[in-house]
Order: C-alpha cells, then sequence, then structure tokens
C-alpha cells in the first residue's frame, strides 16, 4: 500500500469509526453527513470522494466490521478460506462437526471482550447492518450442512439454528452486564455445557476455575 492508498484507508477508517460511534446514540435514519465529518474530523468533501451518501458509509461500516471479527480468527481470514470451510463441512462426518470448541468460541469471546460496545451496538441496530441476512446466509452455507448431517428434520432447522445462537448471545450479554468477571474459557465451558450438558471433563475443569 503507498502513501497515498494508506491516506484513503485510514480516512475510511476515521469515517467507519465515526458511524459506530453516532449509531450508539441514534438510529441511522437521523445520522448527517454533517455528523460523520466532525466525528471523524474530516471535510464534506473528503466525505464525498469516498461515498455518494450515509447509506455508502453504512455499507462499508458492515464490511469493515465483519472484516475486524474475522481478523480474530486465523483459519477466516480471506473468502477463499471460508469457501474451504463450507466445502469440509458439507463433506464432514458428524463426529468431526464440533465447532463450539476453544479454536472458535475463545476467538469470538475475545472479540466481543474488547469490542464491548461495538457489539452491543450491532446488536442494537440489527436491521440497519442486515443481521437478519447475516444469519440466513450463516444458515445456508453453515447450519443447514451440518444439522442435515445429524438427521434434523429440514422444517425444524432454523428453529434450532435460532436456539444455538440466541442463546450463546444471551451467555455473551450476562457475561458483559458482570463486567466479564468470568474468563474467557470459563464463558466457553458455560456454552459447551449448556449445549452439551455437564459431562465429567466440563465439570473437573469448572471445579478448576472455582479452585482458581
Amino acid at each position: 500500500m503507498n502513501r497515498s492508498e494508506s491516506k484513503y484507508f485510514n480516512t475510511a477508517v476515521k469515517m467507519d469509526k465515526a458511524m459506530i460511534e453516532i449509531l450508539e446514540k441514534k438510529d441511522f435514519e437521523y445520522i448527517t453527513v454533517k455528523e460523520v465529518c466532525e466525528k471523524a474530523g474530516v471535510n464534506r468533501s473528503t466525505f464525498y470522494l469516498h461515498y455518494n451518501n450515509t447509506f455508502d458509509l453504512l455499507e462499508e461500516t458492515g464490511k469493515y466490521l465483519e472484516k475486524e471479527f474475522f481478523s480474530y480468527f486465523s483459519a477466516h481470514t480471506d473468502r477463499r478460506k471460508e469457501e474451504k470451510l463450507i466445502d469440509q463441512i458439507r463433506a464432514a462426518n458428524p463426529s468431526e462437526l464440533n465447532y463450539l470448541t476453544s479454536d472458535y468460541l475463545h476467538p469470538f469471546l475475545t472479540y466481543v471482550l474488547e469490542n464491548k460496545r461495538v457489539f452491543f451496538t450491532v446488536l442494537s441496530h440489527g436491521k440497519t447492518f442486515n443481521l437478519d441476512g447475516i444469519f440466513e446466509m450463516m444458515f445456508e452455507n453453515f447450519f443447514n450442512p451440518i444439522l442435515s448431517k445429524f438427521n434434523y428434520p429440514e422444517k425444524h432447522r432454523k428453529f434450532v439454528m435460532m436456539f444455538y445462537l440466541n442463546g450463546i448471545i444471551a451467555i455473551v450479554k450476562e457475561w458483559l452486564s458482570t463486567n466479564c468477571d468470568e474468563t474467557i474459557a470459563e464463558v466457553s465451558d458455560i456454552i459447551n455445557i449448556c449445549v452439551h450438558g455437564l459431562n465429567q471433563d466440563f465439570e473437573s475443569r469448572i471445579q478448576k476455575h472455582n479452585i482458581g
């Protein structure tokens, strides 16, 4: 990236972050270009070099957030690896399809811990950030192939997906409400226990957490 490209990128990031900050306080339809420029510390002409309107900025902000989120997952740093994962899911045996492991939960929980305000802002503006569309994509590419491997009836699979996602989000919200007193490892174990039940391995780890 040359100096000009770097400056362009840095300015875009400033405006992405400004949009997120403003969304903490008001709905998207009431956000103006003037507000974004003042928050980002750029002038209107700079804004219009990048975008036609706030809708264009919102679209880029969504992509920025997605990239930031997946940067916490070493196995999902680009589209090709994501496509490879989808192929692996479709070819895998049911015994291989456990994604509630530290490899996936720990990066997710680390992102939430380090980006609390962003996490709550996105959840509070689900329609703005098209969370329904994201869930639909996740269902088609990940949940549906996995659940089919476990012979869940097709008409029940979206119910199962929403149970998993909403349950995990509820646990994370409770964790944040306690100022994250529990470690990431503890919260990861809590999620697994809620899904799989308490087994000897989890029980011994919880005892270790309590002793520690």
